[in-house]
Order: structure tokens, then sequence, then C-alpha cells
């Protein structure tokens, strides 16, 4: 992949995106209901890509990869109004499910 960055370095891109304006961040229940809108944004978009109700001819159609942009940009955004290193919070639940969940899946290789 070209460009590739680290979540890291997408948290500060993002903030200085965001700080370029006098208004900076939004509140955190405000980004609350921004995150809650583009995961229904998403939503819409998977049910007409792989559900059964299509959307209508005059709606505007968009590519999930489109809506998790957008999506990842308000948890971004999010995380970095409250401080959180997305990096390192999703190692900490990354290692909760290896322990928790490590013998809840069939592994792929072993034996039926």
């Amino acid at each position: 992949m070209e460009n590739e960055q680290t979540l890291s370095e997408l948290q500060k891109e993002v903030d200085l995106y965001i700080n370029g304006f006098k208004e900076g961040y939004f509140p955190p229940m405000e980004l609350l209901a921004r995150l809650t809108e583009e995961l229904g944004e998403l939503s819409r978009e998977v049910q007409n890509v792989y559900g059964m109700k299509k959307k209508k001819p005059e709606e505007a159609i968009r590519t999930l990869e489109e809506e998790t942009g957008d999506l990842l940009f308000v948890l971004i955004c999010f995380a970095n109004q409250e401080g959180i290193r997305l990096d390192e919070a999703l190692t900490h639940v990354l290692n909760k499910f290896k322990v928790r969940d490590k013998d809840r899946w069939t592994r792929k290789g072993e034996l039926e």
C-alpha cells in the first residue's frame, strides 16, 4: 500500500487539521452523536450492498470505503478530544481477546 500511516500518525494528522480551525473539536456528546450518524450511514451502505433493502433511485450511493473512512475520522476526533491513543487502546483490546477467546473459535488448520 502506498503512504501507509500508523494510527498515531493518523491521529496527529487529524489533530493538525482540526486545530487549524478556531472551533477545534466538537464536544464529546456531539462527537458521539456524529459517530452514531456515521455508523448509520455505513450500515445503510452495507444494507444496500449485501441486504435486501436496496436504495431508492434518488438516494446517493456511496462506497463502503468512503463511509468507513467517515466513521474512522470521527472516531479519531473523539479519541483525540479524550486523549486516547488508538494504537494503545487497540493493543489492549487485542490482548484481552487473545486471552479471553483463545479457545472460543476453531483455528484454521486444526483437525476437525
